[in-house]
């Protein structure tokens, strides 16, 4: 009888702890699955949504220059699933996909060896699992993301650190990205406890949050004003934001990590943008990556 007890305590403890860890991302799934929604309902049909999504747009050149019935996986491609004439040059780019070198010197950078004989596939062993970053690392309370786990392998093994926003970083990630891409991976971001419940908050409130002279928000431009057009470029959707990085940009004509990115977008917002490597930036990411889970690793690409 007492056996019987303990067994049934034991199993009630555990299967409360289970159910509290699965917890710690309700959250944050109930946000990625509003924004799914709102984005398919927002592109059924962008003419017929006109006053409700895209007040201030032509109707005609919603009708013609628009897809529409777009669904969850469309969006990964970003601005160019809902933009007719951006998806065709899009198409016409990836003919012959201009980031191709990036991945072959990052193939090089992957096995070089460092002074004391290590090397980063010593560090990263795995290349399948570039969807899994920014994690929260529970020992050091910390999070990491792809850039600053490949600089800590460097400044651990006594090598030089790189660089964050273009060069060996950028072409690095481009071959490991590449290689979780070639192997069928989607993003899996996990939030496991409470410590990486708060730097997922964190991360959605500076999203949210209005800065700058300006007074906007990535919300403002990139849920709010998706599919809308400033100046001569479409806004991109906040879902699959971040699947296709890191991207031969044609304005930069090379390529780049997602921070560069981010850190242009915040600059162009009137702000100043997070250090690479923070709290404050990795946070972000972290927000950014789970609002694309479940949808394929997708980078390297291209982009205007």
């Amino acid at each position: 009888m007492f056996s019987t007890i303990v067994k049934s305590t034991t199993f009630l403890i555990f299967a409360a702890s289970s159910l509290a860890a699965a917890n710690f991302n309700a959250g944050a799934e109930k946000d990625r699955l509003e924004m799914i929604k709102y984005f398919e309902t927002k592109f059924e049909d962008p003419a017929k949504n006109l006053n409700r999504f895209f007040p201030y747009s032509n109707e005609e050149e919603l009708a013609t220059k628009y897809e529409k019935n777009l669904k969850h996986m469309d969006f990964n491609i970003g601005s160019y699933a809902y933009a007719k004439d951006a998806k065709f040059q899009y198409d016409e780019l990836k003919e012959m996909p201009p980031y191709e070198y990036a991945i072959e010197k990052g193939e090089e950078l992957y096995t070089k060896k460092f002074a004391n004989g290590n090397s980063l596939q010593t560090c990263f062993p795995d290349l399948t699992n570039a969807g899994t970053y920014p994690y929260f690392d529970d020992k050091t309370q910390k999070m990491v993301s792809l850039t600053s786990a490949i600089n800590d392998c460097l400044r651990a093994n006594g090598e030089k650190e790189w660089g964050t926003k273009k060069g060996p970083m950028a072409e690095f990630q481009a071959y490991y990205v590449n290689e979780s891409k070639e192997a069928g991976k989607n993003f899996d971001i996990k939030i496991q406890s409470e410590a990486a419940k708060a730097a997922y908050e964190r991360g959605k409130e500076y999203y949210y949050t209005q800065r700058g002279y300006l007074k906007l928000s990535c919300a403002t431009c990139h849920v709010e004003g998706a599919g809308k057009r400033v100046r001569n470029e479409i806004l991109s959707p906040l879902i699959g934001q971040v699947t296709h990085f890191p991207v031969l940009r044609l304005k930069w004509t090379d390529i780049g990590t997602v921070e560069r990115r981010l850190s242009g977008c915040v600059l162009d917002q009137g702000q100043v943008p997070p250090k690479d490597e923070s709290e404050e930036m990795k946070e972000l990411l972290y927000f950014l990556a789970y609002m694309s889970n479940e949808m394929p690793v997708d980078g390297p690409d291209v982009r205007k």
